[in-house]
């Protein structure tokens, strides 16, 4: 079944939800965010997969002063998948207590249960290079 406008604007809600949660502190309510079993892949950051709510939660609480004062998702792109799930792209930034900024990007999996969409596997991607290392190939000479 394809996405509806109303599905296009519920997904795109839950992803901006998430910085609501985590700048409010409001960790118990994760489970309006994520499925219970969801992947939370911080490999990039040196952190691995935690699997469950639970973890995402501890992983949250033990980065303590570490987390971002403020997280920020731009650029949200939405694409179906045969299965009934969505995968979601967008663009992040985070705001650290010293004012400096992180950028990054979400990739996820999104599925719609009984409770509607969440997010059952994310993948946080660390924007270090510009242009993701991409440059003009020198020019041959005449």
């Amino acid at each position: 079944m394809p996405l509806t406008t109303e599905d296009r604007i519920a997904v795109t809600e839950l992803i901006h939800l998430h910085g609501h949660l985590f700048d409010g502190g409001e960790l118990d309510r994760l489970d309006e965010l994520f499925t219970a079993d969801v992947v939370y892949d911080v490999s990039d950051y040196g952190g691995g997969a935690l699997v469950g709510i639970a973890a995402v939660r501890e992983a949250a609480l033990t980065l303590g002063d570490r987390n971002p004062v403020a997280h920020h998702v731009t650029n949200v792109v939405i694409t179906e998948l045969p299965d009934g799930a969505v995968r979601v792209r967008s663009k992040g930034f985070g705001v650290n207590t010293d004012g400096t900024c992180g950028s990054l990007t979400y990739d996820d999996r999104v599925t719609r249960g009984a409770d509607g969409w969440r997010i059952s596997h994310r993948t946080l991607l660390a924007r270090r290079i510009p242009l993701n290392g991409v440059g003009r190939e020198p020019r041959a000479s005449a």
